[in-house]
């Protein structure tokens, strides 16, 4: 992996969505985009609930900006190219670098649902993560019964490894969770190679 990627310089695009690491400016939108998403995004993201409050949007953006350079995550605002809205996050944290894999995460707003924009968004920092920061795996870890990330996962090309028993820790108890595993091949498959690989 790459000692450092310039932060100010990273922009990641498809022409209809913009991903840039998070600043400070960034956090009175996800401020409210998390306020009104607690109860769809809220039910899967522990840290999406009614009593997030500007100290804790602020200190993401901190966060983000303090780990960027030492690597342990890197994390984009998602916005609209066209509005600059705000529509989520997507990033890669927990990195392996003996075995070079790391894990993708995404959320979007609650009013943008159903638009594609999770897989848009977590195919471009896939890419980046494999072009840019050489990784040859990336994971993506949801809940059983978390149908919405499940799916976009599936439509990335990821495949589907198994469940893996209280892997994730929500809300003060141990939670099992699917496993997805993705590799560079796996996001240049046609989609029709995609939907056979996982319906298999």
């Amino acid at each position: 992996m790459p000692d450092a990627i310039s932060r100010d310089a990273c922009r990641l695009g498809d022409g209809r969505l913009m991903l840039r690491p998070w600043r400070d400016g960034d956090a009175a939108e996800l401020h409210e985009a998390v306020r009104k998403s607690v109860e769809s995004v809220g039910r899967w993201l522990p840290w999406c609930h009614a009593g997030y409050g500007m100290a804790q949007a602020l200190a993401w953006a901190a966060c983000c900006r303090a780990t960027w350079q030492e690597g342990p995550q890197f994390a984009f605002a998602v916005r609209d190219a066209a509005s600059g809205e705000l529509l989520g996050g997507c990033g890669l944290n927990e990195f392996d670098r003996t075995h070079r894999n790391a894990n993708l995460d995404y959320w979007v707003r609650g009013s943008r649902h159903g638009q594609g924009i999770a897989v848009a968004a977590a195919r471009l920092v896939a890419h980046f993560g494999f072009a840019e920061l050489g990784l040859i795996r990336i994971e993506i870890v949801a809940m059983p019964d978390n149908r919405a990330s499940r799916r976009v996962a599936a439509k990335l090309g990821a495949r589907i490894e198994g469940m893996a028993r209280q892997r994730l820790w929500a809300w003060d108890r141990a939670h099992d969770a699917a496993i997805y595993g993705l590799i560079p091949a796996d996001l240049d498959q046609p989609a029709e190679a995609q939907n056979a690989a996982t319906s298999s």
